[in-house]
């Protein structure tokens, strides 16, 4: 199906979203690399390695509630993010500067996506020729705050 995001094509998905984003991996389940973006392919592994030994460290710490599907390190040259589900883990390095938040929204995104979810919605630049009227409170107040969640 046309525009359904692929393992090759994630890692780049996701670097494409955020401008925080350096380099990301994506692994399947068994840990294999199954795409990357932002490096090499002979550093690829590099980046695999470190995705897969961040979480068999935090699978070994018994977090309450389970192994957690998260992670964010900081370190001095910026942050690994990672996130995973039952069939993918999602690594990438981010500036440091890069709000946590938003890049781990962007990770479970991306992997919602991958899983057949639907598509992330992408921001478009006005036209010349879209001209709205004049914005009132009355016009914001029937607005939904997150379009994205179908909330009216």
């Amino acid at each position: 199906m046309a525009g359904t995001l692929t393992p090759e094509r994630t890692a780049r998905r996701l670097c494409e979203l955020s401008a925080d984003a350096r380099a990301a991996v994506l692994l399947d389940a068994a840990g294999a690399p199954a795409g990357f973006h932002g490096i090499t392919n002979a550093r690829s592994g590099d980046l695999a390695q470190l995705a897969r030994t961040i979480f068999d460290a935090v699978d070994r710490g018994r977090v309450p509630g389970g192994p957690p599907e998260q992670v964010e390190i900081q370190v001095d040259g910026g942050t690994v993010y990672g996130s995973r589900t039952p069939h993918w883990t999602l690594a990438v390095v981010a500036r440091r500067a890069a709000l946590s938040s938003l890049m781990l929204m962007d990770l479970r995104a991306v992997l919602g996506e991958l899983e057949g979810g639907a598509p992330i919605r992408r921001s478009t630049p006005a036209t010349a020729g879209d001209v709205r009227a004049e914005a009132t409170e009355e016009a914001a107040a029937g607005e939904s705050p997150v379009p994205e969640l179908g909330v009216e």
